[in-house]
């Protein structure tokens, strides 16, 4: 159950990479993100996007390393930092369910939750 609760958590990772990557290049789904406050990214908010990818990138690390997949970071960091990102992407939903970009409470909202329990389900195991 591992792995496939590890390769969901990486399949919304990357799904959020594309969503970060377009974000970057200019596509007009800033209502999505970063407070929803613009259409198109100003060029803080398109770095930000960009520095968000690499940190996916870590976090799938993470959570293939946890579900056995990958041998590549010592054991005693994963199992920290799965109880690190559990606390983050709670803080996540708390953040974008308080968004007052209605886009990004909807969508954003249940991505958080999600990886949130992600991490959690790893971090238990």
């Amino acid at each position: 159950m591992t792995t496939t609760v590890a390769v969901l958590g990486v399949i919304v990772l990357g799904c959020l990479a594309v969503f970060q990557a377009a974000l970057v290049a200019g596509a007009p789904l800033g209502r999505f993100a970063w407070g929803g406050q613009h259409v198109v990214l100003p060029t803080g908010f398109r770095i930000g996007s960009a520095v968000s990818i690499a940190v996916y990138g870590v976090i799938a690390l993470v959570l293939l390393e946890a579900a056995g997949a990958l041998d590549v970071v010592p054991e005693g960091f994963v199992d920290v930092a799965l109880w690190v990102l559990t606390g983050y992407f709670a803080l996540g939903v708390a953040m974008n369910a308080a968004s007052r970009s209605r886009p990004e409470r909807l969508v954003m909202t249940p991505v958080a939750l999600t990886l949130a329990v992600v991490c959690l389900v790893l971090a238990l195991d």
